[in-house]
């Protein structure tokens, strides 16, 4: 006879990852050894971040952005999962997402360097090739065709956020919530059979309060905004996504772009990519490749316009207070 909801007691993990944190949520018999899967939640983490952080020198992408352009570099499993997928969303779409963009972050000061008003110019004036014209796989080898620094920060949070999912359920967690950061994936049902609730946040800089609410089951949402990582020039606030046309932040972008999908990772992914897009030809591209999509648009200086795109946000799914549109 299975247990009911009431014989599961509650538990809040959580710990440090990628200069945030990780939380999982979840509800097991009485008994539970909840302080070892804390313990292996967080080596997964730590995995992640040892294979893909940008700001740890010792890190397996650190080590490729230094290898010489031609020189193959055998790199783990999972850092070579994430470029993969990477590369994927980047063609897909026409290179709007980009993990190429390495030289262009640290330049505007997004990345372990102050920023440097001489390497903005050269990240600007520079002719850009896409990471997926450049990248060559092999097997576990990658190499690059020409002189390119990879940065992964537009997806490994998501893939760490998966590989969550996936140590709660080989621990024979069947239904939980975990994240790391806005990043989100849920997994099966609450106790009291109701889907899980997540808040997309209202995009304003000054305050945190949700613009609608979401309600998942099996599937991961990731959202990428204008109003959280910036930096200030000549008074005026940068976003910290960039735009690979330019090598420099995006101009006017959405305050914010909502993805659902399968997995964290791609969710993190196409948010990113739908950003730079923009809510037009984002959106086009959204309904062509049938995503699930949030755009939240500034209206002037206090009015927050939805666009959604796909059933999952146009239907009962979500709920969207009057006020917010």
């Amino acid at each position: 006879m299975s247990k009911m909801s009431t014989d599961l007691e509650r538990h809040a993990l959580n710990g440090p990852t990628m200069g945030t944190r990780w939380s999982a949520l979840f509800h097991a018999p009485s008994g539970f050894d909840a302080g070892a899967v804390r313990a292996v939640l967080q080596a997964a983490v730590d995995e992640v971040d040892a294979q893909m952080s940008t700001w740890k020198p010792d890190s397996d992408l650190v080590r490729l952005n230094r290898a010489p352009a031609g020189e193959w570099v055998t790199v783990p499993g999972r850092l070579l999962d994430v470029i993969q997928l990477g590369l994927a969303v980047g063609q897909a779409s026409g290179g709007a997402f980009d993990i190429g963009m390495g030289d262009a972050v640290s330049a505007w000061g997004f990345g372990p360097a102050e920023a440097s008003p001489d390497r903005i110019r050269g990240a600007t004036q520079a002719r850009h090739a896409h990471a997926y014209d450049v990248l060559e796989i092999d097997g576990a080898k990658v190499r690059k065709r020409l002189p390119i620094k990879l940065d992964l920060n537009g997806v490994a949070k998501g893939y760490g956020v998966d590989r969550l999912a996936e140590i709660l359920s080989s621990c024979g967690i069947r239904d939980g919530i975990v994240g790391i950061d806005g990043e989100i994936r849920a997994m099966g049902l609450r106790p009291d059979g109701e889907a899980w609730t997540v808040a997309v946040e209202r995009p304003d800089p000054e305050h945190r309060a949700p613009h609608s609410i979401l309600s998942l089951q099996d599937r991961a949402v990731a959202t990428s905004g204008d109003y959280r990582h910036w930096v200030e020039v000549q008074g005026r606030r940068l976003s910290h996504t960039m735009d690979p046309t330019r090598g420099a932040p995006l101009i006017k972008p959405p305050a914010s772009v909502t993805v659902i999908a399968s997995t964290c990772a791609q969710a993190d992914a196409w948010a990113t990519a739908l950003m730079v897009l923009g809510s037009e030809k984002g959106g086009e591209l959204a309904l062509r490749l049938g995503l699930d999509a949030l755009f939240l648009l500034r209206d002037g200086a206090d009015s927050i316009r939805a666009s959604r795109i796909g059933g999952l946000f146009g239907g009962a799914g979500i709920s969207v207070p009057a006020e917010a549109g």
